[in-house]
């Protein structure tokens, strides 16, 4: 289709919008970004575009752009504006879950051959990604430690590295990697650096400031926050690729792979990114709680949260983030048995893999969220806990924790 009607009255563009000369305020933004109220009615709320597809006026002139829901829908356009806003990018690139959107961006700038090189402590289903399904097509991954720079600088070396991903906060060890080093880094190999920033969400780090190409998230976590809508998302600025622009590669895989996220998805996802800001002071705040209570309690070892001053990455933390985030992780000292027994005692806090909602999970890692890493260097300590804060009063997820501890005296 090479003519399009102008409805953009009407309807979102699928074209990315313009950024404004001055940018608001993070919570003004994730109110109003791709969110005009609709024009014909005056609702507040957009309507959602519950089609597949879209009726044309003629065989070569599209109404706004829009053919089938796959290449576009207004509602994951609104939220496709809203998250390219938050994260500070120019392009935002919605999808069906956090991997799909992972996949995505590996898809289009990877070639059998081509080496990726990896924080090793991250989440048990980018690893399983990585290594054991693109590993199939001669893309290899090299782990390395947050702090290692000597190695991270050796893989770099390799002229077949052309991508380096890193979590931070990492999934479970809380570890805050220093997103302008390794961007440096990527940038003089001429690699390309993702972060994914689930952890952090917008709210409290915004990777691209810091000199990374691209930002992923699973919105399934803070940014949907509510624990009922499954998805993914890529956030990019005006970076190139192989004298490509990466957007566009993006986008032509996000219509030819297919995962994208349907309109329901869209809008629960959006309607949670409206309130972020102010739920994750609550989650930072219960977890700043929480992980100073546990530092006190004989039965557990070590406690990681960017948050305590003795975290040994808090400084960079302060300088990195405005927070430090609603998750916090605790080592048992009574070993693998004591952390599954503390896993399986709370009541307040709910058994699962998840994160991120505006309730108080808890899980084991080594065998919930990264059992596809067990066996390998990468895999998290079996005596750890995995704890994200929700918005619940923190005195009752203390108290909570504390009757799942004296379970094992």
């Amino acid at each position: 289709m090479t003519v399009t009607e102008d409805l953009s009255p009407l309807i979102p563009t699928p074209r990315d919008a313009d950024r404004p000369t001055v940018r608001p305020g993070f919570r003004t933004a994730a109110v109003h970004a791709g969110q005009a109220p609709d024009p014909l009615t005056g609702a507040v709320i957009p309507p959602i575009y519950q089609t597949s597809t879209f009726t044309q006026p003629t065989v070569e002139t599209l109404r706004g752009g829009y053919e089938y829901s796959r290449g576009g829908n207004p509602t994951r356009t609104g939220l496709e504006v809203q998250l390219a806003a938050l994260e500070g990018g120019a392009h935002g690139f919605a999808f069906a879950s956090g991997i799909a959107a992972e996949d995505a961006l590996l898809r289009a700038t990877l070639r059998p051959g081509d080496r990726v090189v990896s924080v090793g402590e991250t989440y048990g289903g980018t690893h399983r990604l990585l290594s054991q399904l693109y590993s199939r097509w001669d893309v290899r991954t090299t782990f390395v430690a947050p702090d290692d720079a000597a190695a991270r600088d050796e893989a770099l070396a390799d002229p077949a590295t052309k991508l380096v991903w890193l979590e931070s906060p990492t999934n479970p060890l809380l570890t805050v990697v220093d997103i302008d080093e390794w961007s440096r880094a990527a940038h003089a190999h001429g690699a390309l650096l993702v972060v994914d920033n689930t952890f952090a969400s917008p709210a409290l780090q915004t990777p691209l400031a810091l000199g990374a190409d691209a930002v992923v998230h699973s919105t399934t976590k803070y940014i949907g926050g509510h624990s009922d809508v499954l998805g993914g998302a890529l956030v990019i600025d005006d970076a190139v690729w192989e004298d490509q622009p990466l957007a566009e590669l993006i986008r032509f895989q996000q219509f030819a792979g297919g995962a994208v996220a349907g309109p329901q998805d869209a809008f629960l996802t959006t309607r949670g990114l409206k309130t972020l800001g102010v739920r994750i002071r609550q989650h930072c705040e219960n977890a700043q709680a929480i992980a100073e209570w546990l530092t006190g309690q004989d039965d557990v070892a070590r406690v990681f949260y960017p948050g305590l001053p003795e975290h040994p990455t808090h400084e960079l933390a302060r300088r990195q983030m405005s927070g430090f985030g609603g998750i916090v992780t605790f080592q048992l000292a009574g070993g693998e048995q004591a952390a599954r027994t503390v896993a399986e005692s709370t009541e307040v806090f709910g058994l699962s893999v998840s994160l991120g909602g505006v309730e108080s999970l808890i899980s084991h890692p080594a065998t919930m969220t990264h059992g596809s890493t067990q066996g390998t260097p990468q895999a998290p300590p079996r005596d750890v806990v995995r704890l994200s804060a929700g918005i619940e009063d923190a005195e009752d997820l203390i108290e909570d924790l504390d009757r799942a501890l004296r379970r094992l005296r």
